[in-house]
């Protein structure tokens, strides 16, 4: 896979330019796709984990690359404009999978955990590090029970969701060769075989107390 792609830096401006054409607009429609199935509501934390290396062909933390991070953030930024969902990228595994988020929404979320430590691309991720440079007053956390997720290039968000996670199949399975998955969240379902999880339900007679 590798050579498809090993080419791209040193290719012709036209081929680069049609392998990222579209690219921000990829992440900002499987975005809107996924905060209409979940009825994101304003205020709400979506996590966003990706590899760069991945988009690019080669294997996940390899070849990260800034170009990509710069795309996908443009998308996401657009996707976040219309809808009001706060996002959140994740950092690698060497910096325990860490969230980058922008202050603002740590103020609606305090019992959040900031840590101290500032992404770079080889510790955090370029993502995570572009993120980071690119939010207005970005902090870091160290973990988040989002409401929904989107995954490029299988960086594992489930420790992120809050419990449960519904998948949801985008329109776009692929952003370049990483491919996308996501899921929103919905509150646990409790009460056994005698509980109603509709108002409009029909009731039936009896009583528990």
């Amino acid at each position: 896979m590798a050579e498809k792609l090993e080419s791209l830096e040193s290719s012709s401006p036209e081929a680069a330019a049609e392998f990222y054409a579209g690219m921000s607009g990829t992440v900002e429609a499987v975005l809107l796709e996924l905060a209409q199935a979940g009825s994101l509501r304003r205020g709400q934390l979506v996590v966003i984990g990706t590899s760069t290396s991945e988009v690019l062909g080669y294997r996940i933390g390899t070849q990260g690359t800034e170009r990509v991070a710069r795309e996908i953030f443009e998308g996401v930024c657009l996707a976040r404009d219309k809808t009001g969902f706060y996002p959140v990228f994740q950092c690698c595994e060497h910096l325990n999978r860490a969230l980058v988020m922008e202050r603002e929404a740590l103020d609606l979320y305090p019992l959040l955990e900031p840590v101290s430590v500032v992404p770079v691309p080889k510790a955090g991720g370029s993502m995570a590090a572009y993120a980071y440079r690119n939010f207005k007053e970005p902090v870091v956390v160290e973990s988040v029970r989002a409401h929904a997720g989107l995954d490029i290039g299988g960086t594992l968000i489930g420790m992120h969701l809050r419990p449960v996670a519904v998948p949801v199949r985008p329109a776009v399975r692929m952003l370049g060769h990483a491919h996308l998955q996501m899921a929103y969240t919905r509150p646990k379902l409790i009460g056994g075989e005698r509980a109603v999880y509709s108002v409009s339900a029909r009731q039936e007679d009896g009583n528990c107390d």
